[in-house]
Formats: C-alpha cells, sequence, structure tokens
C-alpha cells in the first residue's frame, strides 16, 4: 500500500473507531509505529483534525466526516456485484433497496471510471454462489482471466476434462477468447470462445493449469450478453425418483442442479432429473441411501443396484 492510500485508509479507520492506538494502526497496515506517527502529522498537516490521547489513542474531531470520495473501478466493481448478489439472495425489500443503492453507486463515477466498470460488471454473472471454494489455482486463474477480459486479450492453458468418474481425464491445450465469468455453485466457469472447438464452450477455473495471457487481441462479439446468455441444452437423460416423506425438505434445500420438477404428495416427494450422463447423477442418489427409489428408467435402476452390490461387496 503506497501512502496516499495509507493516509485515506488512516482516516477511514479513524472515522469508522473512537480512538485507535499507533500501533494498531502499524499491525493494520504492517508498517512500523514510527511510520504511523509520520502519518498522523502528515493528516493535521493538512488539515484532518485528528487528536491524540495518551493512554487512548489518536481519535477525530467529533462532527468530522470524510468528504464522498471517487471510487476506482475494482471497489466500484466490487459494490455492484454485491448489490446484485443481494437482489438475487434476498426478499423483496432488500432488492428493491439493492438496486438504489446501485444507482446511488454509479451516479458517483467518472464517464471514465462508470465505462470501464460497466465492461468489468457485464463479464461477471452469479448463478446460485453456492459454497466458495478455497482452491488457490482457481483464486489465481480468476485474477489473470479477469485482467484478460479487460485487456480484451486471448488466454491460452492446459485443460483436464473427465466426462464421468470411471472414465480416464482427457489433458488438452486450449486457446480461447474470454468472454466471461460465471460462478455456479461455488465454482467459477469460464464462458470463452474456443479456437480447438470453433465455438463457444465452458471451462472450470480449477481444472486449469498454465495459463497465460498472449498478446493477440480479441473482438468481444455485438450480438454476446453474458447476462442473456443460455447455453445449449444437451441433457437428454430423464430420471423420476420417489423420497420419502421425511427427505422432502431436505432435497427441496438441495438446489441439486439437475432438478427440474418436484411433487410432493402423501406417498413422498417425486422429483424430475435431467442430465448428460447417467454419471452426473449416481453420486448424489446413492447419498440418500434407502430413502429414495428411482422409478424410471430401467437402465438407471440398473445402473443403482450394480453400484449398490459393489458397495455391498466391500462391506
Amino acid at each position: 500500500m503506497n501512502k496516499t492510500d495509507r493516509l485515506l485508509a488512516i482516516v477511514l479507520e479513524l472515522q469508522a473507531r473512537r480512538a485507535v492506538r499507533a500501533e494498531d494502526l502499524a499491525a493494520l497496515f504492517e508498517t512500523s509505529v514510527r511510520t504511523i506517527y509520520r502519518d498522523i502529522q502528515a493528516l493535521s498537516e493538512a488539515g484532518v483534525p485528528i487528536i491524540g490521547t495518551t493512554g487512548r489513542g489518536y481519535s477525530l474531531v467529533e462532527g468530522y466526516f470524510l468528504p464522498p470520495i471517487r471510487f476506482t473501478i475494482e471497489e466500484a466493481v466490487t459494490l455492484l456485484i454485491g448489490t446484485e448478489f443481494i437482489e438475487q439472495q434476498f426478499d423483496e425489500e432488500y432488492r428493491h433497496r439493492a438496486r438504489l443503492a446501485r444507482k446511488k453507486i454509479e451516479v458517483t463515477l467518472s464517464d471514465r471510471v462508470r465505462d470501464e466498470t460497466s465492461r468489468v460488471h457485464q463479464s461477471l454473472r452469479l448463478l446460485a454462489p453456492g459454497k466458495r471454494s478455497d482452491s488457490s489455482s482457481e483464486k489465481e486463474n480468476l485474477n489473470n482471466i479477469r485482467r484478460a477480459i479487460l485487456d480484451r486479450k486471448k488466454i491460452r492453458f492446459g485443460y483436464t476434462k473427465k466426462t464421468s468418474p470411471a472414465a480416464e481425464s482427457a489433458y488438452s491445450k486450449r486457446t480461447v477468447d474470454p468472454y466471461g465469468l460465471v460462478l455456479v455453485e461455488g465454482s467459477w466457469m469460464l464462458v470463452a470462445r474456443c479456437d480447438l472447438r470453433q465455438g463457444i464452450r465452458h471451462f472450470r477455473l480449477s481444472r486449469m493449469e498454465e495459463l497465460t495471457e498472449l498478446e493477440e487481441p480479441f473482438e468481444y462479439p455485438d450480438d454476446f450478453d453474458l447476462k442473456e446468455y443460455v447455453p445449449s441444452d444437451d441433457r437428454f437423460l430423464t430420471v423420476t425418483l420417489r423420497f420419502n416423506p421425511s427427505l422432502a425438505d431436505k432435497v427441496k434445500q438441495s438446489n441439486f442442479p439437475y432438478i427440474e420438477e418436484m411433487n410432493e404428495h402423501p406417498d413422498g416427494l417425486d422429483t424430475l432429473l435431467r442430465a448428460r450422463q447417467p454419471d452426473d447423477l449416481l453420486q448424489w442418489v446413492l447419498g440418500w441411501g434407502a430413502g429414495v427409489v428411482v422409478l424410471e428408467p430401467e437402465s438407471f435402476r440398473q445402473r443403482v443396484r450394480e453400484e449398490a452390490c459393489k458397495i455391498l461387496e466391500r462391506y
């Protein structure tokens, strides 16, 4: 953190708390106490009314409040994503307040920052955010891809894809035009035009390695809107399950992405799922144990029987 940013951060910290010791500020900003003393002196000389009290630390004169400040692009995007999350996850009252907050944030931005913020914000989308991943590689890839999207530069990476738990992983090198990032069930996905496949494809950031930004630019298509983008549906396998009544609430709260319909009745909860292949559903269905039965198709019933027999053999 440079000195200018640190001075501003000190004022914000003093504004949020009644009194702060120099030692606490030094620990917070990872600098020396002597540097904090110099920073406080610089702020005082700049006209910020700071009071130093022995044993209590520094505080602002009562009634002083920092005037409105300009947001950076990254700060504005962070706030806008926050309002978008609230609109998706909270009730109507908070959705209304989030929309008002977004408008207030946008009017404080300069034209340049507003344009750049809009570009970055349009390249991000939240779909069922779920539990956040702690993968360090995913975080690093996320930062690099965000920068490439902003720079309008192609990226290259190695990608590992596994079509099913039983299949061997397939590795390939990909060069793509990064259109946007989507958060789905806690995992970040890249929506991009793949040079190898000559079309739009989706890539899990956690399966990428050796990601690099290239010097080659790409043109963002005029007719593509990440917020409105709907991937082609190739989930042709339809499975119907019946859960015990005692499990109905848990199934509803599971937010399993392959669930299409649910119908609750005295005998239990009938659930319709659509997937690309049986392995997309198998582990989830087995996880409910004897509390679920496959109604159809017979081929999937047989697959569950076979897997259950394998489990029995191991015990």
